[in-house]
């Protein structure tokens, strides 16, 4: 009985782990490629704004953060650095700064939603037409999957 109780757990376990390592790898397996590092050039010498996602924030740690330059015209916002892999990140622009989970889930009726970001070394988004991204102040990264708080950097 014990032998099979044990059996029983070794089991339920390995499958738990399996899940935890498929759900981290399957979005780095599903990821898109990240653009060419021209056209994220030629982004960032139009761009009208400028921030720095930093991996020193409060609501980041060694599985969510970015790290790197994120820049803004009116129809596109793009990044060149890296962030953390993870499942179904989301770009949102934000009227105030925030840098964890708490102050994300206040604020998130007030922030702007613009795309799922599906690149972890650098990415380009089109801004959806209506968006005036000079309303906002800071781009945020968030995992929805799992209400987690990746990174945000300000730009004005």
């Amino acid at each position: 009985m014990i032998k099979k109780l044990i059996l029983l757990l070794s089991f339920i376990a390995v499958f738990i782990a399996g899940f935890m390592v498929g759900i981290y790898t399957l979005p780095i397996l599903t990821a898109t490629p990240a653009p060419a590092i021209t056209t994220l050039q030629q982004h960032a010498n139009r761009a009208l704004f400028k921030g720095e996602f930093k991996t020193n924030l409060k609501g980041s740690d060694s599985l969510h953060y970015g790290d790197g330059m994120v820049y803004l015209s009116n129809d596109a916002i793009s990044m060149q650095g890296k962030l953390a892999p993870g499942p179904d990140y989301q770009l949102y622009l934000s009227h105030q700064f925030i840098d964890n989970e708490k102050d994300f889930l206040s604020y998130k009726g007030t922030m702007q939603r613009i795309a799922e970001v599906r690149s972890f070394n650098g990415f380009k988004i089109r801004v959806p037409q209506g968006v005036n991204i000079s309303e906002y102040n800071t781009v945020i990264i968030w995992c929805e999957s799992f209400n987690e708080f990746i990174t945000a950097a300000r730009y004005q």
